[in-house]
């Protein structure tokens, strides 16, 4: 089954409620713990799975995710090892790998689409690929059946939302603020509006990231419209804080699955 083929159906198969996202940075805290913690992430309830690679120069990731990838790289993390994360986690859940524009270029893109597909992953997001340079990128996934998932943000313009969302595969992942990713107290009060607008652009699924890192605010998304929600920094900081850090976020991305269920 293709990478497009799996989201969707994982999107579907969320029986009414938005989809949940949890994102895992891998090699953090080491390679076999991020494992571990995306296992958990699996047991609690996630339908999908975003996987960081870890990266020297995160422009949007903020401090709690940018922590994460400076202590797995420290500990000697590489895309190799990301890869084999995947490979565990990708036959249970769909796995959108997470990774600025540089790591790909270093590998060549036919190659690392190639690894991508072999690791077992189905989706590729990568944020700081503008749409006008994404082709080669975007041509190469699809001929080997992964999804290249694009941004949008509360700044988009409408004429480029249309293009993006016209190009989106798998889903588009909707930026709920104009900064990095980390939780906030309350969600912007742009949301709503920015959520609508990408789903009035786009035929495939709107996830929305940046700044969900409590339950009632993954319900607020699925009530003004999110197909699926993306919680980042609040799980990082969870596995962060833990001694056991797997049954940290098992228990974090289970009242998250929870209350939406019951929403």
């Amino acid at each position: 089954m293709s990478g497009p083929q799996r989201i969707a159906d994982a999107f579907a198969n969320a029986h009414g409620r938005a989809a949940l996202m949890p994102y895992l940075m891998g090699g953090f805290p080491t390679v076999a713990q991020s494992i571990e913690i995306g296992q958990a992430y699996v047991d609690g309830g996630a339908d999908l799975i975003e996987l960081g690679v870890p990266f020297s120069d995160p422009l949007a990731d903020g401090p709690v995710i940018h922590a994460a990838g400076t202590q797995a790289l420290a500990a000697g993390a590489t895309v190799a090892d990301v890869f084999d994360v995947c490979r565990v986690l990708g036959p249970q859940v769909p796995v959108v790998m997470m990774l600025y524009a540089n790591l790909i270029l270093a590998r060549g893109v036919p190659e690392f689409v190639s690894d991508l597909v072999e690791a077992g992953g189905s989706g590729l997001i990568v944020p700081d690929l503008p749409l006008e340079e994404s082709g080669p990128l975007l041509e190469a996934c699809d001929a080997a059946g992964i999804a290249l998932v694009p941004l949008v943000a509360p700044t988009t313009p409408e004429e480029r939302l249309e293009r993006i969302g016209a190009r989106a595969r798998g889903f588009v992942y909707t930026v709920s603020v104009t900064g990095t990713t980390g939780e906030r107290t309350t969600l912007s009060d742009t949301f709503a509006h920015t959520i609508a607008r990408a789903k009035a652009h786009t035929d495939v699924p709107v996830a929305l990231g940046f700044g969900i890192g409590a339950p009632e605010q993954a319900v607020q998304a699925m009530e003004a419209g999110a197909d699926g929600v993306i919680v980042g920094s609040r799980l990082v900081r969870a596995a962060a804080e833990a001694d056991d850090p797997a049954a940290a976020v098992r228990e974090v991305v289970a009242s998250f699955s929870a209350a939406l269920a019951a929403a």
